[in-house]
């Protein structure tokens, strides 16, 4: 069973990495510019393990108790190969928090992830820097953008971001280091390119009009059903999920997901 899942996994990872490569060459684009991050669904940790080995180590995970329970089994079947060590020093997977957090839970997920793409408050931005603190760290973290104007997604209006964006840049625990978004699940590309679109307009400006930071450069947007398109407007993470599990769904936990 586990040579069949890292087969498939292998075969996946090859096809979603040469879509990659070729939406960035039509783009005129290096494949270098564009970071995968693996979603991770409903799959159990052992795919992700097999995932990890493979190369592919920017996992993320949109639910709080997912993330903590994969990351900490990980963690203590690397430590026990590796010793004792903290959760970063270790070898292993990039946590990566790409769904909606709850203020709640900010002290549940901090100590495992690496980024946060999905900040659409003050007062979340306000706990995640506390927490930071308590830990000694200096997260990465993205603005989410309700690009759309979906009233079923999170993130904050596209006209009260650049206000948002500059009160998180006086928290010294967190680096806002870009936006991110989710584009509207339709069948017309010219809307969803379109707030691909809308979301680098609106990094631009923050760069270059209001921070001009040289960390303020990431876009992370576009899935496995359009990352294309969001490659072509200058996404420099895409999230995807199914692209790369199909075919092994039989190795899933509970049924479900997206990405």
């Amino acid at each position: 069973m586990g040579t069949a899942i890292r087969r498939q996994l292998s075969e996946n990872l090859k096809r979603v990495k040469d879509r990659i490569e070729s939406a960035c060459a039509l783009a005129g684009r290096s494949a270098d510019e564009v970071t995968l991050v693996a979603v991770t669904k409903y799959v159990g940790v052992d795919v992700i393990r097999h995932l990890v080995e493979l190369g592919q180590v920017e996992i993320g995970e949109s639910r709080v108790q997912e993330l903590t329970k994969r990351a900490a089994m990980l963690h203590e079947s690397s430590a026990r190969h590796h010793g004792p060590a903290s959760a970063e020093e270790l070898p292993g997977p990039r946590w990566h928090m790409v769904g909606h957090l709850q203020r709640n839970k900010v002290r549940t997920v901090l100590p495992w992830v690496q980024m946060v793409h999905s900040v659409d408050s003050l007062r979340l931005a306000e706990d995640m820097d506390a927490e930071a603190g308590r830990l000694e760290r200096r997260i990465p973290i993205l603005l989410q953008v309700n690009v759309s104007d979906e009233k079923t997604k999170f993130g904050v209006a596209v006209g009260a971001a650049i206000h948002l964006a500059e009160q998180i840049v006086t928290l010294k625990h967190l680096s806002l280091i870009g936006l991110m978004t989710m584009a509207p699940l339709v069948e017309d590309e010219r809307w969803v390119r379109n707030c691909f679109a809308r979301l680098r307009e609106l990094l631009e400006e923050l760069r270059h009009e209001r921070f001009g930071t040289p960390q303020m450069r990431h876009l992370s947007m576009g899935m496995s059903h359009d990352f294309e398109l969001a490659i072509a407007e200058g996404a420099t993470m895409v999230r995807v999920g199914t692209a790369l599990f199909e075919g092994i769904e039989q190795f899933a936990e509970s049924p479900g997901g997206t990405g």
